[in-house]
């Protein structure tokens, strides 16, 4: 860890950091010159750093497109620290004076929050258990609370933090969680954090698949080095940031990373567009023995499906910000689906669907039965989904399901009423599990899989 300065401390330090923000970190610090060296924490094992020490922490990037696979060499992570083995350390290094960013991809469960009051869930273990010990924490938003409060202590400048999380307003819920873990904790740390630390929103895009054995040997065959670290990810690639930050930043536009005054409407675009079908593809591809996204639509009744998903249901609610076209987004969005290069697997989308369904899949739920627009597909995702949650395809094949919520769901899903059942969760439908319309169709599209399967279901509907 003394390739040179430690300007950001980032959280969650898995597979999409690595294959998308310090690639561009890096490419941007290289324009000028500076040094804008990254700390890597990890907050559940000591895995990523044991893969990512054999090479000092250097590590490949293996972009595979339909043109071919390239591989690439980054060399900007100083190190990785594990949070369980040590939070004092991690704590420390976050509070250094010399670190001007705590960045975090963490997932949506990660936030530990409350989605409809955007407070720190207080049921949550993590939580419960970073109120009690806050000087140990084991969640993201309690290691950034402790590190705020030893910067403060010190005299330190606020950092930004900046989450890179598939959330809407990503930036406004983590300030939430952290500002609420503070005030319960001293109300003048809040105070403090209110006036000191930014959280912009941001907006990232690149479709990064679970690294495979194959993908180890491609960089060996490439490099001549075998790397355990290896990330992959597709050639496409968009970040975009608001522009609040607390102090020192990289030149990230000079790498294409757009810094601009409102993020929400790229956001929507693609947390509709991709997020969304991406949910669509994985439940209903689950169901059908569709492993990954290429191989599902690459079938025509799939492909189709989700074209008019885009045409019907998704795209008609979006407004675009200037400049942007969510129709030639959506056409370009079916090419990088289509790249045969790209092995991301449904069963990897499909986790988590709890924290992911809401803003993928709901909100434009709720946008089109307030506008008198269409949600029978849209009501199909979300079908698919329940049926999902029962653990096995539509040939009886297990599926495992992995989510915060479970034991609940899975009970929920094997009720004699599963829809009912599962659109009565509070922390996923909240009151839009009680709209007459929207139960209707989804109660409709869940009788169709069950007689007919995902397959036949999507065929009839071309």
């Amino acid at each position: 860890m003394s390739r040179g300065a430690i300007r950001i401390v980032h959280l969650g330090i898995g597979a999409f950091f690595r294959a998308f923000g310090l690639p561009w970190i890096e490419e941007a610090a290289r324009r000028d010159g500076s040094d804008w060296g990254v700390l890597g924490v990890s907050l559940r094992s000591g895995a990523v750093r044991d893969r990512l020490a054999a090479r000092d922490f250097r590590y490949h990037a293996l972009e595979r497109g339909p043109g071919g696979t390239t591989a690439r060499d980054i060399g900007l992570l100083r190190g990785v620290l594990v949070a369980p083995e040590d939070p004092g350390a991690a704590i420390a290094a976050m509070a250094d004076p010399q670190v001007s960013i705590l960045s975090l991809t963490v997932t949506e469960k990660g936030y530990c929050h409350t989605p409809a009051t955007g407070e720190p869930d207080l049921a949550d273990p993590g939580i419960l258990h970073d109120l009690a010990t806050p000087d140990a924490p084991r969640t993201a938003p309690g290691m950034i609370v402790a590190a705020l409060a030893a910067r403060r202590a010190a005299g330190s400048a606020g950092p930004t933090c900046l989450s890179c999380d598939n959330l809407p307003g990503n930036g406004s819920v983590l300030r939430n969680v952290v500002l609420g873990l503070a005030a319960r904790r001293d109300p003048s740390l809040a105070d403090w954090i209110a006036h000191n630390v930014t959280f912009p929103a941001t907006m990232v895009d690149r479709i990064v698949p679970a690294t495979t054995g194959a993908d180890i040997d491609e960089v060996a065959r490439l490099t001549g080095i075998r790397d355990d670290g290896t990330v992959v990810h597709e050639p496409f690639r968009q970040w975009v940031i608001e522009d609040a930050f607390a102090g020192p930043r990289p030149p990230l536009e000079a790498a294409g990373v757009q810094i601009v005054p409102d993020v929400a409407p790229f956001e929507r675009i693609k947390l509709r567009c991709l997020n969304g079908t991406h949910s669509a593809i994985a439940y209903l591809g689950v169901l059908a023995g569709k492993a990954t996204v290429s191989a599902a639509v690459a079938d025509p009744a799939f492909a189709g499906f989700v074209e008019a998903l885009w045409r019907e249901e998704i795209v008609p609610g979006l407004a675009a910000p200037p400049g942007a076209d969510p129709a030639a987004y959506c056409a370009a969005l079916m090419a990088r689906y289509r790249n045969p290069a790209i092995a991301h697997r449904t069963a990897q989308i499909a986790a988590d669907g709890s924290q992911k369904l809401p803003q993928r899949i709901l909100a434009t739920v709720s946008g089109n039965l307030a506008a008198g627009r269409p949600v029978a597909r849209l009501a199909l995702v979300v079908a698919a989904w329940i049926r999902f949650l029962r653990g096995v395809g539509d040939d009886g094949t297990p599926r495992e399901v992995s989510d915060p919520l479970a034991e609940t769901l899975i009970h929920d899903a094997l009720s004699p009423d599963p829809v009912a059942s599962v659109l009565g969760v509070p922390a996923v439908f909240g009151p839009l599990g009680r709209d007459a319309r929207f139960r209707a169709e989804v109660q409709r599209a869940y009788d169709a899989l069950a007689a007919q399967g995902a397959q036949a279901v999507l065929a009839a509907m071309r």
